[in-house]
Formats: structure tokens, sequence, C-alpha cells
């Protein structure tokens, strides 16, 4: 049994009154109808305040009851420019209830609601009002990224996918001079009408036909909370919205070179895909103060629903509750685009954020890394991370210590300093860096400004090494290995070694350490899923030594499924179908599923022959009233009474029989009809039973529904007491 919204509202802490806008407002709206202009989804950069208490102003989100005209079902398209009217006049009296305070932000598309500057006053007057939901402080979100260190995965190179659609990368901005983000997307994208907003280095040539859109939103953050560096523009000065695009929507098959060195080819999951970015992340001077305020990410998304694209990436944290992020989200998800979302980064223990069903959640997989190999003759069998293929031949191998340049500190030169070593004594060497005092890549830049020609880069302490984009050859070893190296270094005068890359090879994704782990207080499966987040290579911003780095995070998983949900779009799936697609098609990976949700997802070329597909409208009905059980794709059973329903669709071609079976529970679970006939587009309605696990253990597996043409779908389950 599913929980109902008004548990999941006092579990998450998202507070809900139940009420609607007044008729008078919807028939003043008539009456201004040929006088007002439409409310814009962008407000001013300052605010003022209405009358204080005392107490010092801060910037609250507030959100109306009811959705914004993404929502709105009655009527065509010609009835949203009057319901924006009736919301502009309902939240107009509401600022004058409270003073008339100028607002921030208005929004009408992906919900109804405003940002303004208020006391704790004010606010709690406008808390009060019927036709108010919430009244939540202004916060800043932090980038899903994750401080591991990146391991080098280069993944799989699409050569299609996503024609036609449309991704939105709600970010730090893009910059479009990559060769992944070069001419324009294959194909007209029918439903995108966004524009390209001009600011300080962003003309609307940056708009290039891949880059079909582009604007930006600070007055949540605050232009003046900026660092010096930050641009007022959809230009990326951070790098971290260029490698989230880059990941989704890159150009297909762009070569990968790095220091000469040729690695491969790159694509995003959906090359053929075109990019709209809003730009609602910043840098602070103090880079524990970056992120992205709740305010500009509504914003952003009430824009994107408006602008119409197909789908929405937002590699942002946050809170494990329903606050006005999410509620705009469903607006998004109302307005027919695919929302994707991360979990966070934070570890198990963390709560996962984007916890409603309308967001298709993303945790974070590890991949092998990329090996190289410190051949010392005679001496100990030594592997690290390495991600250059060429590998450098026997050269003399000499400690960073006895390197150092006149007028430099030993300690610099031991940590290999940019401009601490000797480029007379390191000519030719390969230099021993020890890690720590400035970034592993600048370790390397120090090597190669002083003429060395490879680099091993060992650790003080721990075992955790990463494949980074170094300017020379370099092999990146743990304390242990390291201490071996500099010990048979000591007995050797003459050390001489070779850097040798070692062949790949496959092994099982797992969830990353630091990916955020969900419970069960929302009654559904989260995270949905997870996808490669452990040392993603990704474009970066022009101006930069190399053209690509490696990003670590949940950020970089829900890039990647982005373009994946682009893709199926793109492959003439439904936007409900698609939800579920991503869902049912994963791949198991191991650890419980409260951490990898139903697997990893698969390519889009990876086809369910069935989708449990929740209609728009029923989201919406959920929320406000608790009204129907939501067709999720992953089955939750708790609190006792242990069955569900489910309908099913099929979307293989012509007529299949799917037969039914159930995985990895320890507990008896019942599937019934266990056997399906359907053609293309035929429902059929499913039973699944089970008996309660005991000692409040949580038990989970899932239902394989084998196609008779091949296909496989997957519903997870998860029985919990």
């Amino acid at each position: 049994m599913s929980m109902t919204p008004t548990t999941i509202r006092q579990r998450l802490g998202a507070r809900r009154r139940r009420g609607a806008r007044t008729a008078v407002a919807a028939t003043a709206a008539v009456a201004c109808l040929g006088g007002l202009g439409l409310v814009s989804g962008a407000g001013s950069a300052a605010a003022g305040a209405g009358p204080g208490d005392g107490h010092r102003d801060r910037l609250y989100v507030v959100v109306l009851h009811g959705p914004g005209t993404a929502g709105h079902r009655e009527g065509d398209a010609a009835t949203a420019p009057l319901a924006a009217f009736a919301m502009a006049l309902e939240q107009s009296r509401l600022l004058a209830e409270v003073g008339s305070p100028d607002p921030v932000y208005r929004w009408t598309s992906a919900l109804n609601g405003f940002a303004a500057r208020l006391s704790s006053s004010q606010a709690a007057t406008l808390r009060a009002d019927s036709a108010v939901a919430l009244v939540e402080p202004n916060r800043i979100r932090p980038l899903a990224a994750a401080p591991a260190a990146a391991i080098g995965a280069l993944g799989a190179a699409p050569r299609q996918g996503g024609a036609g659609r449309v991704i939105a990368v709600i970010d730090t901005g893009i910059s479009p001079e990559n060769p992944l983000f070069a001419g324009a997307a294959t194909a007209p994208q029918r439903r995108f009408a966004g524009i390209c907003q001009t600011g300080e280095r962003w003309s609307r040539d940056d708009c290039n036909g891949k880059v079909v859109g582009a604007r930006y939103f600070v007055s949540g953050f605050g232009a003046d909370a900026l660092r010096s560096a930050a641009l007022l523009s959809p230009r990326d000065t951070d790098g971290h919205g260029t490698q989230m695009a880059s990941l989704a929507a890159g150009n297909a098959r762009v070569p990968v070179r790095v220091a000469g060195e040729r690695l491969g080819r790159f694509s995003g999951q959906a090359p053929d895909a075109a990019l709209a970015v809003y730009k609602a992340c910043w840098s602070a001077p103090d880079p524990a103060d970056d992120g992205c305020a709740n305010a500009d990410l509504v914003a952003a998304i009430d824009q994107a629903t408006r602008d119409g694209v197909d789908v929405v990436s937002l590699s942002v944290g946050g809170p494990g509750e329903i606050d006005a992020v999410e509620l705009a989200l469903l607006g998004a998800t109302e307005g027919g685009s695919v929302v994707v979302a991360a979990a966070g980064s934070r570890g198990p223990d963390g709560a996962t954020a984007h916890p409603a069903p309308w967001v298709t959640t993303v945790g974070a997989t590890s991949e092998q890394p990329r090996r190289g190999r410190v051949v010392l003759g005679d001496g100990p069998r030594l592997v690290g991370a390495m991600l250059s293929r060429a590998g450098l031949p026997q050269r003399r191998l000499v400690d960073a210590a006895e390197l150092v340049a006149p007028g430099a500190r030993i300690g610099d030169a031991r940590a290999c300093v940019p401009g601490s070593l000797d480029a007379r004594a390191a000519d030719d060497v390969i230099v021993v860096c020890r890690r720590g005092v400035v970034p592993r890549v600048e370790k390397s830049r120090a090597v190669a400004l002083a003429d060395g020609v490879g680099m091993v880069l060992v650790n003080e302490r721990g075992s955790a090494v990463a494949a980074d984009v170094h300017r020379v050859p370099t092999v990146h070893l743990g304390a242990g290995e390291g201490r071996l190296l500099l010990h048979w270094m000591r007995r050797n005068d003459d050390a001489r070694a070779a850097l040798r890359s070692i062949a790949p090879r496959s092994s099982p994704a797992r969830v990353a350490r630091w990916s955020a782990g969900g419970d069960l207080s929302s009654g559904f499966l989260k995270p949905d899923v997870v996808a490669p987040g452990a040392g993603v290579l990704a474009a970066v911003p022009a101006g930069r030594e190399s053209a690509w780095d490696f990003v670590t995070g949940s950020s970089a998983a829900t890039a990647h499924t982005a373009g994946v949900a682009a893709a199926l779009l793109g492959s003439g799936l439904s936007p409900e179908a698609t939800r579920s697609a991503l869902v049912t098609a994963a791949r198991p990976v191991p650890g419980p599923a409260l951490r990898s949700g139903a697997g990893r997802v698969a390519p889009a070329r990876r086809l369910p022959g069935l989708t449990l597909e929740v209609p728009v409208e029923s989201y919406r009905a959920w929320w406000d009233g608790g009204r129907g059980v939501l067709n999720t794709t992953a089955v939750v059973l708790t609190d006792g009474v242990l069955d569900a329903r489910r309908q099913v669709t099929a979307i293989g071609r012509g007529q299949q029989t799917y037969s039914a079976t159930v995985v990895g529970t320890r507990h008896a679970v019942t599937v019934s009809p266990t056997t399906l006939t359907l053609r293309r587009g035929e429902r059929a309605a499913v039973t699944i039973s089970a008996l309660a696990p005991a000692g409040g253990r949580v038990d989970t597996g899932w239902i394989e529904w084998r196609g008779s043409d091949g296909s496989l779908t997957r519903v997870p389950i998860v029985l919990a007491r």
C-alpha cells in the first residue's frame, strides 16, 4: 500500500494547506485582459521590502495552491494567457496584503507563485492565507558534484539519438566554443520557443543552432554575492554546466586529444539533441558558499516550462523534501517535460534529494579505473591509475625532493608545486611527486614546465587514485605502492623506470560510496536509477589548458540519464513511456535497492517490452488530495497490506507474449496474471501480492517480464513492515 500524500508531507516537512484562487481574481482577470501585460518569469535584480516589524527582511519563495498554466488542461492554448492574468492578480492581492513589496520573481508557468523580500511577520501573514500552499526562505542548494577522486571512465560514444528534442540544462551555464557544441542540431525543435539572452561575454551569436536558447537567473543568489570572475550572462566560468551539457547532448564521435595523445572519441548520450541553457548556479568568493538559490532554480524551471523543453536536467542536490523546487518540477512534468534530477553526493546516510514521484532521481555508479604500471625491471610490481594509453619508455626516475629549483622550498618541490622544480635537473626524467598542497593536474604541469617527460604521483596516505588529464604520462599510486617505490629508489642510485598502460578490463559497476541513499519515508523507491558518475570524461570551458576533464558526482549521472531520456523521446516514446523505460530497462548493480534503485540506466537502444505509465494529470490529483494510487515503475509494499495493482502497456512490435518471474526476494511474491499477450499500445492490469517481512527488515527484488521478442522489463519490488 503506497503512502498517502498527507503522510509524505508530514515526513518530508512540506507545508500544504487546501485552498484555491478566488473567483473574484478570475473575474477581475477577464476585465483586465486588454489592460495588463503577461507576467514575466523573471524579476528585477534587487527587490524592495514592505513595512517591516523590526526583523531583518529576507527573500522568501511563496507558492499558491493549484498548477501553473502548464497544468491547465481545460480549453486550448488560448486560455493560458487568461489563466496567467488571474494568477498575477491573485499574487498582487497577496503582496498588497503584506504592504506591496516589489517581487523579485513572479511565476505562472510551472507553478503559481513569487519570490519577495519579507519580514518574518509578513511571511507568517502569507502562510495564514488560504490561497497559499507554501512559504519558505530562499536557500542555497549545492551542485551534486562529489569530492571523490576521478578514476578516468571513458564511456561508449553513441552515434545518434535525440533528434528534434531540447534538453534544458539548469546549471552554471555553458562555454559554447567546445567542438562538442559546434554546428546545429540535426532536426528542428517543434516545441521550443526560448530566446538567447545577451550578457557579459555572451551575444546572440553564441546560440549557434546546437545551443538553441540561453538565459541566466541571479536575483535569488544576489549579484553582489558573486566572485569577481563570475559573469552576468549564460557563459560558464565554473565548468560544471559545460560538463553536464556535454554529457547529455555533446556532438557525436568528437576526437579526444590530451597532451597530444588521442584517447578515443566522445559523444553525449543524445548527440542529435539541442541544448537550452538556464544558468541558475553561481560561484561565490568562498567556494563553500557556491550553489543555486531556490528562487533562481524555480525561475529557471518556470522559464524552461514556458519555453517548451523536452527534458529538464537538474544536477543539483538539496533537502529530501517536497519544496518549491519540487513543485516547479511538477509543473515542468505537466508541461510535457521529462524531469531528471540528482540524488545528491553526500553519502548513503544523507537524504536523497528530489523525492517526488514525478522526478526521475539518479544516483551514481563507479567504474573500473584506467590503469597503468610503473615498470622497475627487478623491482616490485606497482600498478595505479593512468589515463595515457601511449605510456613512456624507460627513463631516469628521480624523487622531486632532489630537484629543488634555486630559491624554492623543498616541501614545494616534493609536492611538485609549479615553479619549484629545477629544469636543468628535471630534463628528460620521470619525476616522483607527493600528493597534496596543489591539485593533482598542477603537479604534472610543474613537471612539464621543468622539461620532465613523465610523473609518478604517490599518496602520502590512503589508496584512492585518479586517472586525471595530465600534461605528461602519469601513473598515480596509492600510499602502500608509493612507499615500496621510494624504498626501492633509495636502494638503487641510478633508478630507471617505464610507464605502461594496462588494457582496460570489464568489471561490474557499483554504487559509488558517496552517492546518496534513499529510505521509504516517501513511499517510493529513491533513487529511481543509477548511472556512471565517478571520473566521467566531459568537456570544460574554453581557455583552459585541456578541453577535457573528469567530473565526479551524481550530477554527472543525472546528465547522462537526461541524455538517454532525450534519445528515448527521439525514438518515438511519449514522456510517460520514457519515464517508465528509464527504470524498467535498467540493469541491476550490486548493493541495496535503497541505494541503487532499479539499477544502471541502459542505453536508449535497449527498450523494455512493457511500460508502467503514470498519466501526467495523476501527479497533481495525487498531490492535491491523495486521489488514486500512482502507477509507478517500482512497487513498494509497506504497512502490512502487501498487495498492489499496476497497469502495463506493451511497446513492442506487433503482438508479443510476456511471462513474469519474481527474482531476488526472500519472501514469497506472486504476480497475477503471470502471462500476458498484448499488441503494441494494449494495456493489462496486474496484481502483485507478498508476505510481510519479519522483524522490520527490508526485502527487495524485482519482477522480470520476458517478451517473446527477447525484450526484458524489470519492475523493482521493495517489501517492508
